[in-house]
């Protein structure tokens, strides 16, 4: 934005063929203007006078073509100013080449000037209220919570925020007062589930939108909650947000809120991996699990994947019965980690704790190997050996 004028007319620039200089078009718009607009509106008078100021000539060459923008400041009035941007637009021709000027916009200085004026307004309302006292802050948090509760509503008995219908995004929180907490920081999309399991209409409401959001405790608690909201909404949840360690959603600071936000993780992964470390405890406190299950016909038909692999080598059984193409040992933890709803994995080899762990991390229920030690249930996995499926 410049400080010359009322206005800027902001235009660009092509030729058709050939390389042109900034002196050229500016020659070509005093030129071929000259004797179109009548006395008053000549340019070069105009620019003596200040009416007109600098022309701003950008260009870029690029095999034989040239692009580019003009910008011409005015102070003249709105009708005069629009004139000439007409003219501009009649030059066709720069030294020996074709050529087509388009005004883009023809731009306010003052109503740009005005918009800068209320952003930098607002920037220094905020260091303000910032830099205020630890009193004046508490005073002032504790007026906007009452002012703030009151905006809450009620979803089929679930307390919300008055914009969880609107928008294409949804925070799914544990109780009232987390609801409570982020509309005391503005955020008014989420809704509480109120420990009494995932109702219906949440689950709908969920299949609604784009981006749905679990914002749980940091705490064993919120880790099973998780669980709870993945396994009821499936594949509407799309991202995990968790407080730090051992805080929970409705003492956050609405800086700590906004940066859990922001550092939120796809679900898939994330409850993957929250599963993984809830089994490891479970391990150490009661004992790993060592179930013998018959194979499930499902998975007795997946014999035939074997045939072709070579020793620890793997195929992944996807979403859809088909499987990928052949994995190399070295190469399974990262063909794993970028897998997406995979169901099963086989491998070529005997299924050690390294398979297990790998497998669950990826969210993947049951593996298949040509051998499987005493401990068959690991982690969340289940393991079969070939001898299973006959």
């Amino acid at each position: 934005m410049t400080s010359e004028g009322k206005y800027v007319i902001h235009a660009t620039i092509r030729t058709e063929s050939g390389v042109v200089a900034r002196k050229d078009v500016v020659g070509a718009i005093f030129g071929q203007t000259e004797g179109l607009l009548g006395e008053d509106l000549q340019l070069r008078k105009l620019q003596r006078t200040g009416r007109i100021g600098h022309v701003d000539v950008s260009l870029n060459n690029n095999k034989g073509r040239v692009n580019g923008t003009i910008e011409v400041s005015s102070s003249l009035d709105q009708v005069s100013t629009a004139v000439i941007g007409a003219a501009l637009e009649t030059i066709d021709r720069i030294g020996p080449c074709k050529a087509i000027i388009k005004v883009s916009q023809i731009e306010n200085i003052r109503s740009a000037k005005r918009e800068s004026v209320i952003d930098r307004a607002k920037q220094l309302l905020l260091s303000i209220v910032n830099s205020a006292s630890s009193e004046s802050k508490n005073i002032l948090d504790e007026v906007k919570t009452v002012l703030t509760l009151d905006t809450e509503v009620d979803y089929s008995e679930m307390t919300a925020g008055p914009n969880i219908e609107e928008g294409d995004a949804l925070i799914i929180v544990e109780g009232r007062n987390d609801v409570r907490n982020l509309l005391k920081f503005g955020i008014k999309n989420a809704i509480a589930t109120m420990g009494s399991g995932i109702k219906p209409e949440l689950i709908k409401l969920a299949g609604k939108k784009k981006t749905v959001t679990a914002f749980v405790d940091g705490d064993r608690g919120g880790k099973l909650l998780l669980l709870e909201i993945s396994g009821k909404l499936g594949k509407s949840l799309t991202h995990v947000a968790v407080a730090p360690q051992s805080r929970e959603v409705e003492h956050l600071e609405g800086k700590v809120i906004t940066k859990c936000l922001n550092q939120k993780e796809t679900a898939a992964k994330f409850v993957s991996r929250v599963q993984t470390e809830l089994q490891k405890d479970d391990d150490a406190t009661v004992g790993r699990g060592n179930a013998s299950l018959e194979a499930p016909e499902e998975i007795k038909t997946w014999a035939v994947h074997f045939e072709g692999l070579k020793r620890n080598q793997a195929v992944i059984i996807n979403e859809d019965g088909s499987k990928s193409d052949t994995i190399g040992a070295k190469d399974l933890e990262k063909a794993l980690s970028e897998s997406q709803n995979a169901q099963g994995l086989i491998f070529a080899g005997k299924v050690s704790d390294r398979i297990f762990e790998l497998a669950s991390g990826a969210g993947i229920p049951c593996v298949v190997g040509n051998s499987v030690g005493n401990q068959t249930l690991k982690l969340g996995v289940q393991a079969f050996s070939t001898s299973d499926l006959s």
